[in-house]
């Protein structure tokens, strides 16, 4: 059974930092390509970045966040991260990571972008 759980959200001025972090247990998370979705109130849940699996050298990101956000992952830890630099009003969501070819959701972390 899957599971994920997402940390590191929280309140944030513009421009300002986050390091978000996802645990996951219940398969083979070294093979597994992984990926984080956010969901703002009243809109669609979004991709926001993939990682490949095994050493994670494929990484895409959606238009919206490149430059700014990095995934990368750590098999020995069974996580993935995603450092989010000059973060901006709109990256304001709930961020869920997801196994690519799984189906389940974490819980989400609440990541706030305001002054």
């Amino acid at each position: 059974q899957v599971q994920l759980v997402e940390s590191g959200g929280g309140l944030v001025q513009p421009g300002g930092s986050l390091r978000l972090s996802c645990a996951a247990s219940g398969f083979t998370f070294s093979t597994a390509a992984m990926s984080w979705y956010r969901q703002a109130p009243g809109k669609e849940r979004e991709l926001v970045a993939t990682i490949s699996g095994g050493g994670g050298s494929t990484k895409n990101y959606a238009d919206s966040v490149k430059g700014r956000f990095t995934i990368s992952r750590d098999n020995a830890k069974n996580t993935i991260s995603l450092q989010m630099n000059s973060l901006k009003p709109e990256d304001s969501a709930v961020y869920y990571c997801k196994v690519r070819l799984l189906p389940g959701w974490g819980q989400g972390t609440q990541v706030t972008v305001s002054s």
